[in-house]
């Protein structure tokens, strides 16, 4: 991938992050499949249930890319969240923003700590805080990844067989049907 475009998607997570955590909500795990260098969107985990329901939801976050036939994907993910969401133990920094670059060849794990900054906390218990980003660890080929993102990078390089003449369209409108978000790139819209 080249750098500009890792940077920028990058900057866009931590943003997104930053946005969150202010409103009180860590943002859902998120994928975004590359074709040819291309991105065809960001896609947002639907709302997940803890445990069984978590690990499939996070890995069913492959079948976009599997259906446009990606050959990079990035994913997203915060430590915490998806360690509790799964109810699988802490592995790696938290709090921490996750980021694997894959390919079929293989991943490279970027790992972004902060410290939470509290900015306000609701009446009702909610804690709104502000990341303050650390030094990133040295980017790790082949991390350990947590098994829903490491079976996410896995299907998303199998490729999805469905008997219809659009096979990404379709996949498309029956993960928004499933709840999950899904802003594709111009490019890839239907």
């Amino acid at each position: 991938m080249e750098a500009r475009l890792w940077d920028a998607l990058v900057d866009a997570v931590k943003s997104a992050y930053t946005a969150g955590l202010g409103e009180g909500t860590v943002p859902r795990p998120l994928i975004m499949p590359l074709v040819r260098g291309e991105l065809v969107g960001m896609i947002w985990a639907r709302p997940l249930k803890v445990g069984q329901d978590a690990l499939a939801g996070i890995a069913e976050l492959s079948n976009i890319a599997a259906a446009a036939r990606a050959d990079e994907v990035v994913l997203a993910w915060e430590t915490h969240d998806v360690a509790t969401a799964c109810e699988l133990p802490l592995v790696g920094p938290a709090p921490c923003l996750n980021m694997v670059l894959a390919t079929h060849d293989g991943h490279v794990l970027h790992q972004f700590p902060y410290d939470e900054q509290l900015l306000s906390r609701s009446p009702e218990g909610w804690a709104s805080v502000a990341p303050d980003w650390r030094p990133a660890p040295a980017a790790q080929p082949g991390g350990e990844l947590v098994p829903p993102i490491q079976a996410a990078v896995d299907f998303s390089f199998t490729p999805i067989e469905l008997d219809h003449p659009n096979p990404f369209g379709v996949t498309v409108l029956l993960m928004e049907e499933d709840g999950y978000r899904v802003r594709l790139a111009e490019a890839f819209a239907r």
